[in-house]
């Protein structure tokens, strides 16, 4: 059975797409559309831009998703998921490419988190950390015991056995990173991100989100789509719906959706867009597994 999987922000690179847009009719068709729905040239950073350019959240979330989604879709008859997921925002991704949301409403979504995020990372600012080499309940443990001290800091990125990332406040992490290393961990690395994504930080951005996912229509998958907040999967709109919804401030639950689709059947991933982030992290959940892209 075929997974297809989708990269979230991160995976970027200037030149993504371009040669997509000039050797397929329905890319720079759905390209251009993406221009005109933005309110602004996008393909122009994407492909000829500067790093700062497409750094910017504005930019780089709508990016991802359309390097992603056209990606997909510029496979015509060969795109035959039998199950599809998401690493945050690869998520909008996937769920466009199972038609559980238009191309149109799903940018216009993902267009909205960006900026919802960005405002968040003003009012409320924060962090995250890469914490390599711990078994998960370790990580989670020492998170509790800083945020039980009124900082922030949660699990929220939960890749591969081995690699957890951790968000909240700016001291939460600090004071974690060190207690994280004492406990064992080989790196715990601060990333270079402008905010604490999938956190309680991040709750501004979730009101403001849930306006428009609630004002936004979906549709049956035309395969299950196994979301974040639970690693599960789903096809019932309204389920849809609520755990986009409860994301954007809970854990990216990778590890055990991977493992979820591997044991529903699942013996080849295809990661569509930008990178090979996801395919990493799947060699690293199940060293058996046929993990490639598609150029």
């Amino acid at each position: 059975m075929k997974a297809f999987v989708f990269p979230g922000q991160g995976s970027q690179f200037v030149g993504m797409g371009k040669e997509l847009y000039e050797s397929n009719p329905l890319a720079k068709e759905l390209f251009d559309k993406a221009d005109e729905i933005l309110g602004f040239k996008i393909t122009g950073i994407m492909f000829a831009g500067t790093d700062e350019q497409l750094k910017e959240t504005k930019v780089t979330q709508p990016a991802v998703f359309l390097h992603s989604v056209i990606s997909a879709l510029c496979l015509g008859d060969a795109f035959k998921p039998d199950m599809v997921a998401g690493h945050s925002l690869g998520e909008f991704s996937a769920l466009v490419a199972a038609g559980a949301l238009s191309f149109e409403d799903g940018l216009k979504l993902v267009a909205a988190r960006a900026n919802a995020m960005q405002k968040a990372c003003e009012k409320n600012p924060g962090t995250m950390a890469a914490i390599i080499g711990l078994p998960d309940e370790k990580v989670e443990e020492v998170c509790a015991t800083v945020s039980k001290e009124g900082k922030v800091c949660v699990a929220a990125n939960f890749n591969c056995p081995g690699q957890l990332v951790i968000s909240g406040s700016k001291e939460g992490i600090e004071e974690a990173c060190e207690l994280l290393k004492a406990a064992g961990a080989k790196r715990a690395l601060p990333l270079k991100v402008g905010g604490a994504f999938h956190s309680p930080l991040m709750q501004p951005a979730k009101d403001e989100l849930q306006a428009a996912i609630e004002a936004t229509e979906f549709n049956t998958p035309k395969c299950p789509v196994y979301q974040n907040v639970d690693a599960l999967p789903h096809t019932d709109p309204a389920e849809i719906r609520k755990n986009l919804i409860a994301q954007l401030t809970s854990s990216v639950r990778w590890t055990k959706s991977a493992q979820n689709m591997i044991a529903d059947g699942a013996d080849e991933f295809i990661e569509c867009g930008p990178g090979k982030a996801l395919q990493g992290m799947l060699a690293r959940i199940d060293r058996n597994v046929n993990a490639h892209g598609i150029d």
